[in-house]
């Protein structure tokens, strides 16, 4: 038996569950998420102890998988909901800097000759369900680096998008010059040493 397909999700106030047939809907107060549950698992919502409950209708190999899977993504449904989730991202580097104009998220990380006859070298349409804020823009000379906030009710999208942020320019251990999650440790390499 799954650990945690075995757990039921107690629902706070406020939040309901709507199950019908293989789909699944989380309504809260930020908004409603969808799932569309595989063939192997099975959902139950207890309306009077507002809990749902998950099992598998076999016991083949797939079934175990999804057991304990799609438990865990109607917890991050129901999370999502209520509290949301976010990423925060840190772009360091002299120059580096990005802005947010309408839905569009423009990025200057330091590739030379990719801006040309345009203001940024990176334009990302931001993901319908995701919402971006730039907390703090890197003023010209500031060693601080711009801060970015990604936040949304999906897991998955809010994850996925700042990854691909995230890939447009690693942070280099040299310098230290890149896009990190805000927290992440870089670990640094000296540069090579003249001897005379």
């Amino acid at each position: 038996m799954s650990r945690v397909g075995a757990k039921p999700i107690a629902l706070p106030a406020g939040v309901s569950v709507k199950v019908n047939r293989r789909e699944v809907s989380v309504t809260g107060p930020k908004g409603t998420n969808n799932l569309t549950v595989p063939h192997s698992a099975k959902v139950d919502y207890d309306d009077a102890g507002k809990i749902v409950s998950v099992s598998r209708v076999n016991d083949t190999k797939q079934s175990r998988c999804n057991h304990g899977l799609v438990r865990a993504l109607i917890a991050n449904m129901v999370e999502g909901v209520t509290a949301g989730f976010e990423k925060r991202l840190e772009i360091y580097g002299t120059g580096y800097n990005c802005k947010l104009q309408g839905k569009t998220l423009h990025l200057n990380v330091g590739f030379t000759g990719r801006n040309r006859g345009k203001g940024s070298q990176f334009e990302l349409p931001v993901p319908v369900g995701v919402e971006v804020k730039v907390e703090k823009e890197a003023a010209r000379g500031d060693t601080e680096p711009a801060e970015l906030r990604i936040s949304g009710i999906d897991k998955q999208k809010v994850g996925q998008f700042a990854a691909e942020i995230r890939a447009l320019r690693k942070t280099e251990p040299y310098k230290g010059k890149g896009i990190r999650y805000k927290g992440e440790q870089v670990r640094r390499k000296q540069g090579k040493a003249l001897t005379s």
